[in-house]
């Protein structure tokens, strides 16, 4: 999978890595989003942006930590030939700066630890993962989530020492 990445309105980091590293876990989790002919947008920007693209698309008017913007159905993207065609955009994922730095002081979590969930939850969701469908999906999408950040060496941030 490619990423194409957009950094705005947040602190110097190495997003851009970061980002890498969890594309590479999302992957190991969910191979279907390891097919080459994949690209996805990563933005990093602020909640006055987040909060215009919640309301235009979500009809939602609010600030939120992460949307993800899926472009291919889930049967499409578990068959898609990895050899022939050409790139296929996944979608897109919009992280929002000041309620990910909020959330994560909620937490007792670094910006970066925090980051590093909400962008592979926004992966996972790109993969057609839906925690607001049922319990199951929920408990499901969560162990991958719980699964995938083990790889980057980060705590389960459902358990309840972590709350």
């Amino acid at each position: 999978m490619e990423l194409e990445i957009e950094i705005e309105d947040w602190p110097e980091g190495d997003w851009e890595a970061l980002a890498d590293r969890v594309a590479e876990a999302a992957q190991s989790v969910a191979p279907e989003l390891a097919n080459p002919r994949l690209v996805t947008s990563l933005l990093f920007t602020d909640d006055t942006r987040i909060h215009e693209l919640n309301r235009e698309w979500r009809q939602r008017d609010k600030a939120t930590n992460v949307l993800s913007f899926p472009m291919l159905e889930r049967s499409d993207l578990v068959h898609l030939d990895p050899d022939e065609g050409p790139p296929e955009m996944l979608g897109d994922i919009a992280l929002a700066y000041q309620t990910c730095l909020r959330e994560a002081g909620e937490k007792n979590f670094a910006l970066h630890t925090h980051a590093a969930h909400l962008i592979l939850h926004g992966f996972l969701h790109l993969a057609g993962h839906d925690h607001e469908v049922s319990d199951e999906d929920a408990e499901k999408m969560e162990a991958l989530e719980v699964k995938a950040l083990a790889l980057l060496g980060i705590d389960n941030p459902y358990s309840e020492t972590n709350s």
